[in-house]
């Protein structure tokens, strides 16, 4: 109880501190903001060299490699960050303030420090924490960062959102990694330990791809669009001068020193992911690849109509004939997306859907969200499974892909139709993604990576995650299989009775559209 009046007396603080505070979370105006584009003179770059001889045997189509694990995909953006000698341009969600968070930061001064020029674009939403970190970097002469739709507020940024709600809970949810306009990286993961299998017990088992040719190009312009839009403010604009640098030293130097970051360090000088691009012995896949992308302007509301992601995706695949499998974390469908999967699946469509167990998942009223269509979907033939939070110590030491890996919480987005088309990226299936967040991602066209993903589902979905399923009398039931025992659960396994009773009163609440 005390606790509870201690919120309430919060609470009340906040709603009159925000009263007198509404017109000072505005962000300030962005004159004398210099505009920037992407360097298009680097192919005599050591990295376009690189990539030369290959781009040029497959002219018009993209080579793609997926980087299925997650020290794997640290390693990738660590070594192009050291092998760039003209340009980096970094957008993410989530940059966190932890191991491979510093230790990418010191990717990105090193580099700056050999004259590469180096453009960070993060969300607001997702620098907690690391304002002092930040402003150091700044200070480079060979680095700017831009905040996206930041707060003005640093500390109290629930006043922020109390005063300018409708602005501020609007994201950009982009993630790429381009280094001299010649090779990039996007998908699904963020920067942080949890990303990368760090340190700890959590991680998120995710998905990325790399890619050189004919996307990188709209990649890059894609990335001059939001860096030159009118959500990216430079840093020194909503954060102030950080002059004493030592503490940020002294915290990377203590993260630099422990087990986990000696871990990454010799994953990164032992990867032979650059070498085996030159030597052409990376296993890239050559496709017909487009990027689809959000215009940044739909986090002011000013996007065209009909611009988004999701109208961009239906109008490059059509819809799907044979068999549509679907990953994706935070499966919000609504009635809208539950009434499409319901007629494919009833047209003979197989559709399959792997999202979280509620076991699993991180954000409980996104699975309050998703659980109120399971009976609909399924009476229609959809296929549904949700991914278990773990299974026995000796499975997990082999992680076969993102997609079925031992993570505490799947977090890749990404789905495949009629074996033939793909994408990979940042959207989720949920009205956030649509409606309120930027976006973007891959679709590839290739036949040969449409095949992995339904390959990796087919083998591991058996074993690692639940199949949910319709009893005849309308209930719904979880099959587990764990080394040839079936189990059935005849509630949400791995839960306590606390935990379903909150996601049944989250799912009662008008939410959907911020989920």
């Amino acid at each position: 109880m005390r606790s509870l009046l201690t919120q309430i007396h919060a609470l009340a603080l906040v709603l009159a501190l925000s009263l007198g505070l509404a017109g000072c979370t505005a962000p300030p105006p962005l004159d004398g903001r210099v505009a920037s584009s992407a360097f298009s003179d680097t192919a005599a770059t050591p990295l376009g060299r690189a990539v030369a001889p290959l781009v040029a045997a497959h002219p018009g189509k993209s080579g793609v490699y997926g980087l299925l694990d997650a020290r794997t995909a640290f390693t990738a953006r660590a070594v192009l960050a050291d092998a760039a000698t003209r340009s980096l341009d970094v957008q993410y969600y989530i940059w966190s303030n932890d191991i491979s968070g510093a230790l990418l930061f010191d990717a990105l001064r090193a580099a700056a420090g050999r004259g590469v020029r180096v453009r960070l674009l993060l969300d607001d939403f997702g620098t907690s924490g690391i304002d002092a970190a930040l402003a150091q970097l700044d200070a480079h002469p060979n680095i700017e960062v831009r905040l996206f739709n930041p707060f003005v507020l640093r500390r109290l940024r629930l006043l922020g959102y109390l005063t300018e709600f409708g602005r501020l809970n609007r994201r950009m949810h982009n993630k790429s990694f381009t280094a001299d306009g010649q090779i990039t990286i996007i998908g699904g993961r963020n920067v942080g330990d949890k990303y990368f299998d760090a340190a700890g017990d959590v991680l998120f088992a995710d998905l990325d791809v790399l890619a050189i040719g004919a996307v990188v190009a709209p990649v890059s312009n894609d990335f001059d669009r939001y860096w030159n839009s009118a959500s990216a403010y430079p840093l020194a604009l909503i954060v102030p001068p950080n002059p004493d640098a030592s503490a940020v030293r002294a915290e990377a130097t203590a993260v630099d020193a422990g087990p986990p970051a000696a871990a990454l360090q010799l994953a990164r000088r032992t990867s032979t992911l650059l070498p085996d691009l030159v030597a052409r012995t990376l296993p890239l896949e050559w496709a017909d690849t487009r990027l689809v992308s959000d215009d940044p302007a739909k986090a002011l509301q000013r996007e065209a109509q009909g611009s988004g992601v999701e109208t961009q995706l239906r109008e490059l695949v059509g819809t799907p004939q044979r068999e549509f499998d679907l990953v994706a974390p935070y499966f919000v469908p609504g009635p809208g997306v539950t009434d499409e999967l319901a007629a494919l699946a009833r047209s003979g469509v197989a559709v399959r859907v792997l999202t979280n167990a509620l076991e699993a998942t991180d954000v409980a009223a996104v699975h309050a969200g998703y659980a109120k269509w399971r009976k609909r979907l399924l009476q229609a033939g959809v296929r549904l499974y949700e991914m278990r939070r773990s299974w026995p110590l000796e499975d997990r030491r082999h992680r076969p892909g993102p997609l079925i890996s031992s993570g505490s919480s799947l977090h890749a987005k990404t789905f495949a139709v009629d074996g033939e088309h793909m994408f990979i990226g940042s959207l989720n299936f949920d009205p956030r993604s649509i409606n309120l967040n930027t976006e973007m991602g891959f679709l590839i066209a290739s036949p040969a990576m449409t095949r992995q993903l339904k390959e990796r589902l087919d083998s591991g979905l058996a074993e690692r995650a639940y199949e949910v399923r319709l009893a005849p009398d309308g209930a719904l039931y979880w099959i587990e299989r764990t080394k040839g025992v079936v189990t059935r659960h005849d509630t949400e396994p791995g839960t306590s009775v606390w935990l379903r009773l909150g996601v049944r009163l989250l799912s009662w609440l008008p939410i959907d559209w911020l989920l």
